[in-house]
């Protein structure tokens, strides 16, 4: 009896995340007829030769057209050969220049049958990201077993989650506090299932992890209006202004950001403090409530430095081109500290933190008090 409740308990969030899962792959977003290219084919192809004479070099800066001759190796043109159009408009982001024997998607515009134009989009990565995404996952496989397994399932959920879920209802105009807020509850209460099973420690990681998402969200909606900082800072928002969704609230997108960013490390700081009290809690069976709080916050301690700087470095790290443009210039500190994307990114680390900070109290006392003196099993 009790072995069938063990692994009701283990098994039970693997098959909800096996459901979940085919439930958002058969799942539409309600925006497949919005794709851009519903009038020509976009299909992979290999470059055979080009054509760089209609490129002007201004140092940096380069413009004109690249020509490629391409073979295409999909749909129903497969096997023939065009030129395409690779135009360049003087952006080292955005502009891209091909070489014989790569790998390319080309928009292939065509009418009664044949090909009417072709235009370069970008270089092919799938077949890259492919490799680079199996290499992980047959390392993780190899160090962490069955663990590796659940995590690669808690993995592709959330992505289809945010995907499937919160990408299609953010755009159709739901209140993204409330959607992502939701959104980051659930996947909570699933990954730490899927760590602990349902069992009391599940409970404590995620009531610990849940009012340290709140305060985050409470604190971003709070100080995001105190700073003066409007959504538009997000990179791309205003091109999806410009696609037609004037009705965004990005403000409230940027406020959802901010703990939908720092969510996934509140959810491991929860588990490393439950798992602490925990531990104590089987080695010392008579241990009281204070005393196992207790060691969960010296547990708390120590890991909220390391978590925090964690933090910052993930959110600092896309801006070091930004910085190094300030120094470059000589812009004082202050003015520096002063402009509304690197007051944004404060706002992103520091409301953040806060975040981490508190939730290493607050899930000490709820293993605390779920933990001590009492079986695991709900």
């Amino acid at each position: 009896m009790l072995q069938k409740r063990m692994k009701i308990k283990t098994a039970g969030p693997v098959l909800l995340w096996l459901c979940l899962l085919v439930v958002l792959l058969l799942l539409p977003t309600g925006f497949e007829s919005a794709m851009s290219f519903q009038e020509a084919e976009r299909v992979p192809a290999l470059v055979l030769e080009t054509d760089e004479s209609n490129i002007v070099d201004t140092g940096l800066v380069r413009t004109g057209e690249q020509r490629c001759r391409v073979r295409i190796l999909k749909g129903k043109f497969k096997g023939e050969e065009t030129t395409a159009v690779n135009r360049l408009n003087g952006s080292l982001a955005e502009d891209k220049i091909f070489g014989s024997g790569d790998r390319a998607f080309v928009v292939v515009s065509h009418s009664s049958g044949a090909i009417t134009a072709a235009t370069m989009t970008d270089h092919d990565r799938l077949g890259k990201e492919g490799v680079l995404a199996g290499l992980f996952l047959v390392f993780l496989l190899i160090f962490a077993r069955g663990t590796g397994l659940r995590a690669i399932l808690s993995f592709v959920d959330t992505v289809l989650l945010i995907w499937k879920i919160l990408i299609p209802l953010l755009l159709k105009g739901w209140n993204p506090i409330w959607i992502s807020l939701g959104l980051v509850l659930l996947l909570t209460f699933l990954v730490l299932s899927l760590i602990y099973g349902w069992d009391r420690r599940c409970l404590a990681a995620c009531s610990g992890a849940a009012l340290g998402i709140l305060l985050t969200a409470v604190l971003g909606y709070v100080f995001t209006d105190y700073f003066q900082i409007h959504g538009a800072v997000m990179e791309s928002s205003e091109r999806l202004l410009y696609a037609g969704y004037q009705n965004l609230n990005l403000t409230k997108i940027f406020i959802a950001s901010i703990f939908l960013g720092s969510s996934g490390a509140v959810m491991d700081l929860a588990v490393d403090i439950c798992s602490s009290v925990y531990e104590v809690t089987e080695k010392k069976p008579d241990i009281t409530v204070r005393e196992s709080i207790a060691s969960g916050f010296s547990v708390g301690r120590a890991a909220c430095g390391s978590t925090t700087t964690t933090l910052l470095l993930a959110y600092s790290g896309s801006y070091i081109a930004l910085l190094m443009v300030f120094m470059a210039q000589g812009t004082p500190v202050e003015l520096m500290l002063n402009y509304k994307y690197v007051a944004a990114e404060i706002v992103h680390t520091i409301v953040g933190s806060f975040g981490l900070v508190t939730v290493a109290p607050l899930t000490a006392i709820t293993s605390g008090l779920l933990l001590t003196g009492k079986k695991t099993r709900l």
